[in-house]
């Protein structure tokens, strides 16, 4: 993972991309930790983290994960999923962001260097390209180490830079003994959700993939 450090970064994170992945691999992120990674690899600008939210719904299990977030360095972008019913009468959640990242990544990139986007989603690729056009550097972190691969292999191409997360796991993940603890002290399901003071991730269930 090589940057330069008078870069100026921003980091653009798929939520339900990012934890799709995560959870592929077998582990969960500590984003207090991927924060500061990305602190030292230069001059992080912005760290932009977006999902849809089901607020028709009582308790959501991501939103102790947004409410952390939101007070720790990161900027939420969030909006309302849709339901609707396909012609074979199944009922379907969207929450699709890609939208709001592209755009937001448009208009923030005369004030960046490098554009970290956590997604493996191949609809980026075209984003990739016209950023590379106004002279910027863009990583793509994924992985390959899954079957099927969680990026997009046109998407890998196009970046300037992948990053295999399942390499940066030491760096990133949350110990399995804190989170264990923390769990078993506040009992049951919603313990496993609570925010955590020290930057732990989440089970994010409701961050949904664009139909599910």
């Amino acid at each position: 993972m090589h940057f330069y450090q008078n870069e100026r970064i921003a980091l653009f994170i798929d939520g339900a991309n990012l934890y799709a992945t995560a959870k592929s691999l077998g582990f969960d992120i500590d984003y207090k930790r991927l924060l500061a990674l990305f602190r030292q690899k230069g001059q992080l600008v912005r760290a932009l983290y977006y999902t849809a939210l089901a607020e028709d719904q009582e308790y959501s299990s991501i939103r102790p994960l947004i409410d952390w977030l939101d007070y720790n360095g990161f900027t939420m972008v969030t909006k309302p999923t849709k339901e609707f019913t396909d012609s074979s009468g199944r009922r379907k959640v969207k929450g699709n962001m890609d939208i709001e990242l592209t755009v937001d990544a448009m208009r923030l990139a005369e004030s960046l260097d490098h554009v970290v986007l956590f997604s493996g989603d191949g609809d980026f690729r075209s984003l990739v390209g016209a950023l590379q056009q106004m002279g910027k550097r863009v990583s793509v972190v994924s992985t390959l180490q899954t079957q099927p691969p969680m990026v997009a292999d046109e998407l890998r191409r196009q970046a300037d830079q992948f990053v295999d997360i399942a390499d940066l796991e030491g760096l990133i993940c949350r110990d399995p003994s804190a989170r264990a603890a923390r769990t078993g002290a506040a009992g049951g399901r919603q313990g496993a959700y609570a925010p955590a003071r020290d930057g732990g991730s989440y089970q994010d269930s409701d961050d949904l993939p664009e139909e599910v």
